[in-house]
């Protein structure tokens, strides 16, 4: 077989779209879908979705990539770009969530400052049993940072780190998570569109890989209703126009040492708490893992060394310095959901919002915070709805066709028992 490009986008449903092009693609180019795609929804469903334009004839969305972002891929003799999407008369598409991420990045830089992201993602294992039903992967001594055959019996981590290794992927590390059958891999800090690019790439590698192995691995947030939830940790910092990490104070790291700039970012992650949710834990599933004493983001506080706050931040100072979001899942779509933390970030900073108390409580019996995302995703979309200035600065029409489509979303999962809730996401995410 001739080499060819598999030409990928991340939709609003957080699936990797694309297609297979010939040889001659392996170059700055485009290629054409529908636009209608931004009505389909994970049931295949399609809906007149603000933007979606259903019915005003389907029109072309054209998906373009520059050369040099095209690398290798785990399939053979195949390279793999991810673009930007334009509309048909060559604007950018409003609903790109790597334009809205480009757009973010572009606000922080008229401030001389450049976003950098790293990013924590956990996955649940399946495989299918004798009678073809999907159970939960069998690793009899799967425990919390659990490493070897008995977290893996079948290797496909091994095989996903070697893959992993060979393309220049940046593994920070692999390990079992605190319920079994649970990972998570962590990639390291980069520029925040190639970090992203590449955590949506890995994902999508980690998934066919362990297909390959039998495994069905998913980064729903909660597929396993009475185990705990995955999340998508979005841990970010910046650096100046010298290259230094503008959160370094020159200190120790942790909440005393904070530095302005930290302290408008952690201020912006709390005001808009309630209405981030609706955007970075976007669907029904997201709600089983945001609950109270879960370690899950659900509470609008800020700590230090802390795991059941939702903004921490790091006692690694210096070069290290950085903070962490911890409310996102991977049914985000992983560019809107950076892009939805760093303008929540831009908007503390530039409004100057007050720096709400430390947290004190220990977050499972007692918490200082008042604010929490709503229990169901119907809540959330309401609080998001509500967020006029959040949503501006993510971009209007991505916010638009987002609440239509989740709105869709909650009357089509309302009824479902939590096998089906499980099915309805979990072969997408």
């Amino acid at each position: 077989m001739r080499p060819r490009l598999r030409a990928l986008f991340c939709d609003h449903l957080s699936i990797m779209r694309g297609k297979y092009l010939p040889e001659s693609k392996i170059t700055d180019a485009g290629t054409r879908f529908c636009q209608t795609q931004y009505g389909v929804h994970y049931d295949k469903d399609l809906l007149p979705a603000p933007g979606a334009m259903m019915f005003e004839g389907l029109p072309d969305m054209e998906l373009r990539w520059q050369a040099e972002d095209i690398r290798d891929s785990w399939e053979h003799n195949t390279k793999i770009v991810v673009g930007d999407l334009y509309d048909n008369e060559g604007a950018p598409l409003g609903m790109c969530g790597r334009g809205a991420l480009k757009r973010a990045v572009a606000g922080w830089q008229a401030k001389g400052l450049t976003p950098k992201i790293g990013i924590e993602l956990e996955a649940f294992a399946f495989q299918r049993d004798e009678d073809g039903k999907l159970v939960p992967y069998d690793t009899p001594g799967g425990h919390v940072y659990g490493t070897g055959p008995f977290a893996d019996p079948l290797g496909f981590n091994d095989a996903i780190w070697e893959k992993a290794d060979e393309l220049g992927f940046d593994l920070e590390l692999i390990t079992s998570e605190y319920d079994s059958p649970q990972f998570e891999y962590t990639l390291k800090f980069d520029d925040a569109v190639k970090a992203v690019d590449t955590i949506v790439l890995f994902r999508l590698m980690a998934r066919e890989i362990a297909l390959e192995h039998g495994i069905l691995l998913t980064f729903s947030p909660k597929p396993i209703p009475h185990l705990g939830g995955s999340g998508m940790h979005i841990n970010f910092s910046f650096t100046d126009q010298t290259g230094k990490n503008a959160f370094d104070t020159g200190a120790k790291g942790g909440p005393a040492n904070m530095s302005e700039l930290a302290s408008g970012c952690v201020a912006g992650l709390v005001n808009h708490h309630r209405s981030l949710a609706g955007l970075i834990a976007p669907t029904a599933m997201s709600y089983r893992r945001l609950k109270p004493g879960t370690l899950s983001g659900h509470l609008g506080n800020w700590g230090g060394d802390h795991r059941n706050v939702t903004t921490r931040v790091s006692g690694e100072g210096g070069a290290k310095s950085r903070l962490e979001h911890r409310m996102a899942d991977a049914s985000s779509n992983p560019y809107v959901a950076t892009a939805a933390v760093l303008q929540a970030c831009l908007l503390g900073v530039e409004n100057k919002y007050p720096l709400p108390a430390r947290e004190t409580g220990d977050g499972f019996e007692n918490w200082d915070a008042t604010e929490a995302t709503a229990l169901d995703l119907s809540g959330a979309i309401a609080d998001l709805r509500a967020d006029t200035a959040l949503q501006s600065a993510v971009g209007q029409l991505l916010c638009d066709n987002h609440m239509f489509m989740k709105e869709a979303e909650v009357e089509k999962t309302s009824a479902l028992d939590d096998e089906a809730l499980r099915d309805f996401y979990v072969w997408f995410v």
